[in-house]
């Protein structure tokens, strides 16, 4: 009996570190939607402070761009997991794609439009009329404003819609009234350039008036989720983990000096307040765990998507959302 069960302490013991070892090798590709910056603090703390390392991943965090999509790929099987805001989801699954949804992010979006407090203060919709807006033909700040003005019963022949580009210099100007930004990146740069001119802002947040268009959120694929469902779940627990701790204001210091490695053009004052912007917009509440799905919110972004002719068919997004962080 002894020696039975000194060879199956063994084998277990065999067994235990082989699995230690296999795990040790997991490689994993993780795709982020944009640049290095700010709003993916998280993402970069998780890898520089060893969250990934610490469950037995090794991850390669790449930046992303419009050459370097999460969901292509997801789907060319060159990134594991990646980073893609909603309307990219849902227009991929119109497509056929097959993706899951494992974490959203931001539970504010941070498409918001921004406008001098020296006009009036956009209180209701009805206060828009009038006003000269700017929109990015063909983003999805242009399907939002779409929403909102018919949500308000407001004709386009009520306000003056601009098309915008990078380039700010029509807002400057005040060629145009209220600008699309997003409000932890570009938003803070205008805020603080106003700021010195003697100039405050006000910034128009569509979620204020029930207007809930999801940003970006955690994806794998089908395959991924279903072949290796226990890789899925470290790899998004220690995301998770590292995205808390780059959202607690104790470890402001740490995070910056993270970001500042990998984010080297952005001066030290604009980050630190882009950084607390991308706090607000991650975890507005304490009481909401990050990575929180809101599934309504979802849900009206694909009715959304659907009324404005973004997709063909319902592809019933609620089905794709994984249950592993969900209100």
């Amino acid at each position: 009996m002894r020696k039975r069960t000194v060879i199956s302490l063994i084998f277990l013991l065999v067994l235990m570190s082989a699995t230690s070892l296999q795990a040790k090798d997991v490689q994993l590709n993780y795709r982020l939607k944009w640049l290095f910056n700010s709003s993916v603090a998280g993402d970069i703390y998780a890898d520089v402070n060893g969250y990934f390392k610490a469950a037995g991943l090794s991850v390669t965090v790449k930046e992303g761009s419009p050459e370097k999509n999460a969901i292509n790929e997801l789907e060319l099987r060159h990134a594991d997991f990646g980073v893609a805001s909603a309307d990219q989801v849902i227009r991929a699954l119109d497509k056929g794609a097959k993706i899951v949804v494992l974490a959203q992010l931001f539970q504010v979006n941070p498409m918001q439009w921004i406008y001098r407090a020296d006009q009036p203060e956009i209180k209701t919709l009805q206060d828009l009329k009038g006003r000269n807006i700017g929109i990015t033909f063909g983003g999805n700040d242009e399907t939002v404003m779409n929403t909102i003005l018919a949500k308000a019963g407001i004709s386009k022949k009520e306000v003056t819609i601009t098309g915008v580009r990078f380039d700010f210099t029509p807002f400057f100007m005040r060629k145009v009234d209220v600008w699309p930004v997003y409000r932890n990146s570009q938003g803070v740069i205008l805020k603080d350039k106003l700021a010195k001119e003697g100039e405050a802002v006000y910034f128009f947040n569509p979620a204020d008036f029930g207007v809930n268009f999801v940003a970006n959120s955690v994806i794998t694929s089908e395959v991924m989720l279903k072949n290796k469902p226990a890789v899925v779940e470290t790899f998004l627990g220690a995301l998770l983990k590292g995205w808390e701790a780059a959202m607690d204001p104790a470890n402001e210091a740490d995070v910056l000096n993270a970001v500042k490695r990998l984010d080297t053009s952005t001066h030290d004052a604009i980050m630190q307040q882009q950084l607390a912007a991308t706090r607000d917009l991650i975890k507005p509440s304490p009481s909401i765990p990050i990575g929180t799905i809101d599934m309504a919110a979802w849900q009206q972004t694909e009715q959304i998507m659907l009324k404005e002719k973004q997709i063909k068919k319902p592809v019933h997004i609620e089905t794709r959302l994984s249950r592993l962080v969900q209100k």
